[in-house]
This record gives structure tokens, sequence and C-alpha cells, in this order.
């Protein structure tokens, strides 16, 4: 092979390819599936799981958290991996809650996504949470609340991250079964 060859086919073996367009933000089902992914892998991570460094993962850098019964409860991300760290590590053996676990559940049919232009979605739906303790142990339905969430599309990772999150209306479980209903016997 001639030289000048040899130096072309090195030089294009070094050559950077040229780079990929940004991914498109999904629409329609598949930006219900990807929020619906997102948020299944966010509750996961955070309880169940109780693996905060995933959160890290899923959350913009100037993530904040608004809650309820306690307002700003995060104000970035650093700031909510930290609380889960905290709360992972009291769980553990010898911690202050070791063998608490804890759940979250959807409420079936509740989920609502919106595109927010291509910038991203608001989620929004209603959630049940479960505990289970070393006192009791079973899962226990324990309370419930509503919520929206702000998710950022971005483009050169081809993903959604979590912007923003609103906890709301959280309340204790309702009363099984509900007052003034029969019940059969077997």
């Amino acid at each position: 092979m001639p030289v000048s060859l040899l130096f072309a086919a090195a030089l294009s073996a070094t050559t950077p390819a040229a780079p990929t367009a940004p991914a498109p933000m999904p629409t329609g089902d598949a930006l219900t599936n990807a929020i619906a992914d997102g948020d299944a892998r966010l509750f996961w991570a955070a309880f169940e799981g109780c693996t905060p460094q995933a959160l890290t993962d899923l959350l913009t850098p100037d993530y904040r958290m608004i809650h309820d019964k306690g307002g700003l409860s995060a104000k970035d991300r650093a700031d909510m991996v930290a609380g889960f760290e905290r709360q992972c590590a009291r769980r553990r053996p010898g911690g202050a809650d070791a063998g608490y676990k804890n759940r979250r559940q959807i409420a079936p049919g509740s989920r609502i996504v919106r595109p927010m232009g291509d910038w991203g979605a608001l989620e929004e739906g209603a959630h049940v949470f479960f505990e289970w303790t070393p006192r009791a142990p079973r899962w226990t339905l324990v309370g419930g609340a509503k919520y929206m969430n702000v998710w950022q599309w971005i483009p050169a990772e081809g993903r959604f991250r979590l912007a923003e999150s609103l906890s709301y209306d959280h309340a204790p479980a309702a009363p099984y079964p509900p007052a003034g209903t029969e019940t059969a016997t077997p």
C-alpha cells in the first residue's frame, strides 16, 4: 500500500466522528412510558431500594422538592440525596430505625403526563404509602397524597431528569372497609 494511502487511512481512523444530533423529546405513549419509568426508578431508589446515590442520576442539579407538611424539603439534588442517605443509614442493622421499610404505590389510573413544549413534561398523580416495621412485620397502608413532578428533557442525554416535585394533600389512610358499607360474612 502506498504511503499516502496509509497516511489517509491513519487520519480517518483518528478523525472524530461527526456529532450526533440531540435526541428529540418523546411524544405520546413514549412520553408517558418514559415518565412512568423515571417515576418508578425514583421511588424505588428513595423507598424500597434505599439507594440514595441512584437519585443523583435522576435529578437535575438544581432539583427542589416542596412538601405540604414541611415546605421546602430539598433545596437541590445534593440536599435530597443527603436526606435519603441519612434515612437509609437509620434503617440499616444497628440504626435507630433498623428493619423499617416503606413503599409507595401509584393510584391506578391517576397518572396524567402533559408535555411542556419541547422542554419537558408535567406528571400529576395520586399515590399511597405503606410501612413495614419490626413491631408489625407486614405492609400497612399509612396514608396517601397527590403529587406533581416537573421532568426536564435533556437532549444531549436523550432522557428526562426530575427538576421539581410538589407533594401535597397528605392524609392518613382511609378506613377500610369504608364506613357505612356492609361486609358479607364468609
